[in-house]
């Protein structure tokens, strides 16, 4: 195995395992950032008639442990990728929306710099879409007009 099996390798599991660890404790309740996605999910999601708080964190969580996974399974990548930007897109909206993710500007509380870790996780991302072969593109079959 070279440096970049390795390190594709290494990144497909360590989002496994981020990713899958954390949605199930979101699952079985005993997330340590319930808290914050609680506080998130009363500025975006409270309005919705139908959804409650505790069937979303347990939706959540399915979602982040699908996401894990996804990086697993070989040829579900593009997928994987797509559904973790996705879940970047929102993990990071607390830091613009939440003010007491900071202490003062440009010092985040915990809560803030759990979220700026997932830079770390971009990376691992990067890594393994760097590693997928671009997808062929499909011949259209040439007519001519004559025929």
């Amino acid at each position: 195995m070279n440096i970049k099996q390795a390190s594709v390798f290494f990144s497909r599991l360590a989002l496994f395992v981020i990713y899958f660890w954390f949605g199930l404790l979101k699952v079985v309740g005993q997330s340590p950032a319930s808290e914050m996605v609680e506080s998130l999910f009363g500025k975006t999601l409270a309005y919705v008639p139908f959804l409650s708080f505790g069937i979303f964190i347990v939706f959540f969580g399915l979602f982040e442990m699908l996401i894990g996974i996804l990086f697993l399974v070989p040829g579900k990548e593009r997928l994987a990728l797509g559904l973790f930007f996705l879940h970047m897109i929102m993990v990071a909206l607390p830091l613009f929306i939440i003010p007491s993710m900071w202490t003062v500007i440009f010092v985040p509380t915990l809560e803030g710099q759990y979220i700026i870790k997932n830079l770390a996780l971009i990376s691992c991302a990067i890594t393994i879409a760097s590693a997928i072969l671009p997808k062929e593109p499909r011949e259209v079959p040439q007519t001519s007009v004559l025929e």
